[in-house]
């Protein structure tokens, strides 16, 4: 098999959690399979006079190692078209400099296939995609007005859950209960008085339980774990402390990924990360989702290794 070329968008090597980083999880298997990994950050992307897009990069070893776990080749400008595949791994937020880089990466040429499709990363917002599949969601509003969501939580027998909808790692969940004094402060701080779109869904109580996040491979699921919040957390994010156990699908989440996955493929959604919490879908994660690793070291699939082979697959 040819060796693919590959460059790699992301955040600073230096900033890479071994443990747990699925990027670097995805580099490691490229480069177990024999193929040339490239590195860059987003910043470094450009179009130049010749109207090629490009960037300036360095060829990357990694090693599964704590310390010394990268080394870096000498930089040199390179037209994106030059390599078989991008893989776009920029961590959130999908803030202004990042929708700017996905148009840049809009021109890395036709024979060269960027992971995810960059205009695919822009229509897909990680709260609102969901929405698609009305059937699995649980009751949601999407609102800029706190006082519509004040008034389903006053006429509502259940908590809300609410956060911005460009928020991302679990920053700025709110659970709202109807006898909370803080509930006015924290919606208009939210919405910013109005000037930003938030959602409110129905509190599951499973969440208690664990929000499990399934990861999807060319729309096909290959790997999911349980993050468990801590007693003192209403989260299961890893990164504020939750805790992750081995899992395995039920019907329920068989259905939901039968659903979701031909519309992510259909979208050019290579790799997405769908949460779900008891019976029911509440994101879809397709900027950088993460878990590769915890699925691996808990005994499940080696789900960079069917990233990498999807993507051999529709670049030889």
């Amino acid at each position: 098999m040819k060796p693919l070329r590959i460059l790699v968008v992301m955040d600073p090597l230096s900033a890479v959690n071994v443990e747990r980083d699925t990027t670097f999880a995805f580099m490691l298997a490229a480069q177990a399979r024999g193929h040339l990994v490239n590195f860059c950050t987003q910043d470094r992307l450009f179009i130049g006079l010749d109207g090629r897009a490009a960037t300036t990069c360095e060829p990357v070893e990694v090693y599964d190692r704590e310390k010394d776990f990268y080394s870096l080749g000498a930089a040199a400008e390179v037209a994106l078209d030059v390599f078989d595949a991008v893989w776009m791994r920029k961590d959130p937020p999908v803030d202004r400099d990042f929708l700017h880089a996905t148009y840049v990466l809009d021109h890395a040429g036709p024979r060269t296939r960027v992971f995810n499709r960059p205009g695919a990363l822009r229509d897909a917002n990680e709260k609102l995609y969901a929405l698609h599949f009305r059937d699995f969601v649980p009751e949601t509003l999407v609102t800029r007005q706190p006082a519509r969501i004040r008034r389903w939580l006053e006429q509502a027998s259940f908590p809300l859950v609410v956060k911005p909808i460009d928020g991302h790692g679990g920053r700025g969940v709110f659970l709202l209960h109807a006898d909370d004094r803080n509930v006015p402060s924290i919606l208009e701080t939210l919405s910013d008085d109005g000037r930003r779109w938030i959602m409110a869904q129905r509190y599951l109580p499973e969440a208690r339980e664990g929000d499990k996040r399934i990861l999807l491979v060319d729309g096909r699921p290959e790997g999911a774990i349980l993050r468990v919040p801590t007693s003192d957390e209403n989260r299961g994010n890893i990164h504020v402390g939750g805790r992750v156990v081995a899992t395995t699908l039920t019907p329920r989440e068989q259905e939901i990924c039968a659903a979701v996955g031909p519309r992510c493929r259909a979208d050019g959604l290579a790799f997405v990360g769908l949460d779900v919490i008891g019976d029911f879908l509440t994101e879809v994660n397709v900027t950088s989702p993460t878990g590769a690793r915890e699925v691996l070291a808990l005994g499940g699939t080696d789900v960079a290794e069917a990233f990498v082979r999807h993507c051999e697959d529709e670049c030889l």
